[in-house]
C-alpha cells in the first residue's frame, strides 16, 4: 500500500471513529438538551469552521452553488436535520450501541432504494448481503428471539433509528441526483440552511442547552470532530480511495460504539454481537463487487 492510500485508510479510519463519538456522547448531550436545540446548536457551532474549511481548500464560487438552492434544502432537510433528529430522539429511548447496530443496516437499505429509484442493479450477491444484514438486524431487534417476530411490539427508541436511517437513505438517494457541488462547501450551506430550518422550532419550544460540563463538553466534541473533521477528512480520503470501497469502513463506526460501550461499563447481549457481526458481515458482503460495477457511493454519517 503506498503512502497516500496508508493516509486516506487512516483518515477513514479516523472520521469513523468521531462518527461513533456522536453516538456515544450524544447519549450524554440528550440528558440535558432535547433533540432540536442539540441539532441547531451543533450546526451553528460548527457553521464557522466549515466554510474557513471550504474556502482554503476549495475556494468555491458560492453564488453557483447557492444556485443550487432546492437541492441544498432537500439535503438539509433530509441528512443534517431530519437524521440528527431521529437520532438524538432514539437516543433519549435506547443506548449508543444498539443504535449504532440499526443504524449498520443502512448501507443494505440504500442499495435496496437505489435499485428502486436510481435503477441500479442488484446482484445476487448483494440481495444476500441485504438478507444476511437483515436477519441481524432482527436478531438485534428480538434480543436473540426471532420467533417473537410475530409479536415483535419495538420501542420509540428502535422505531426512530428505523425512522432515522430511512430519511439517511433519501439524503443518499438526493445527493446521488443531485448536481456536482464541492463537499465541504456544500455541508456549510447544508448548516447554514438546517440553522434556518430549526430556528422557529427551538424559538416556539425554547431553546434548551447544556447545563453541566459534561453536557457542554459533549456538545462542543459533537460539533466540531463528527461535524467539522470527520466530513473533512472523509471527502479528502475519497480523492484517493474509490468511494464504494470507501463505503465499507462504515461499519467500523458500530465497532467503535461498541468498544467505547465496553470500556465504559456497559454489558453486551449476546445477540448485540452476534447480530452486529451478521450486519457488517452482510454489509461487507454487498459491498464485494467488480469494481466496474461499483456505485459510486458518498454515504456519510
Amino acid at each position: 500500500m503506498d503512502r497516500r492510500r496508508l493516509v486516506a485508510g487512516l483518515s477513514l479510519v479516523a472520521a469513523t471513529l468521531f462518527w461513533a463519538g456522536n453516538y456515544v456522547l450524544g447519549v450524554v448531550a440528550v440528558r440535558e438538551m432535547d433533540p432540536a436545540s442539540l441539532v441547531l446548536a451543533r450546526w451553528a457551532i460548527a457553521l464557522l469552521p466549515l466554510v474557513v474549511i471550504a474556502q482554503l481548500t476549495e475556494r468555491p464560487r458560492w453564488r453557483e452553488v447557492l444556485g443550487h438552492w432546492p437541492w441544498l434544502l432537500a439535503l438539509s432537510l433530509t441528512g443534517l436535520a431530519g437524521y440528527n433528529l431521529f437520532l438524538y430522539a432514539a437516543l433519549q429511548f435506547t443506548d449508543a450501541f444498539n443504535a449504532s447496530l440499526i443504524n449498520a443496516f443502512n448501507p443494505a437499505l440504500i442499495l435496496l432504494a437505489a435499485a428502486m429509484f436510481l435503477r441500479q442493479p442488484l446482484t445476487s450477491r448483494g440481495i444476500a448481503g441485504v438478507m444476511v444484514a437483515l436477519v441481524g438486524v432482527l436478531l438485534v431487534l428480538t434480543r436473540g428471539n426471532l420467533l417473537a417476530l410475530a409479536g415483535l411490539r419495538l420501542g420509540p427508541g428502535e422505531l426512530l433509528m428505523l425512522g432515522a436511517i430511512g430519511v439517511w437513505t433519501a439524503y443518499t438517494i438526493v445527493g446521488r441526483k443531485a448536481p456536482t457541488m464541492p463537499p465541504v462547501t456544500s455541508t456549510a450551506v447544508q448548516a447554514f440552511v438546517t440553522m434556518l430550518v430549526m430556528a422557529p422550532f427551538v424559538a416556539v419550544n425554547g431553546f434548551h442547552g447544556p447545563v453541566t460540563a459534561s453536557g457542554g463538553w459533549s456538545l462542543a466534541f459533537i460539533a466540531v470532530f463528527p461535524s467539522v473533521l470527520s466530513y473533512l477528512l472523509w471527502n479528502r480520503a475519497l480523492r484517493v480511495i474509490e468511494p464504494a470501497r470507501a463505503g465499507v469502513y462504515l461499519n467500523l463506526i458500530t465497532v467503535f460504539t461498541a468498544l467505547i460501550a465496553v470500556l465504559m461499563g456497559q454489558a453486551l447481549h449476546w445477540a448485540e454481537v452476534v447480530g452486529g457481526a451478521l450486519v457488517i458481515g452482510g454489509v461487507v458482503l454487498t459491498s464485494l463487487r467488480p469494481r466496474a460495477a461499483a456505485p459510486q457511493d458518498l454515504v456519510r454519517s
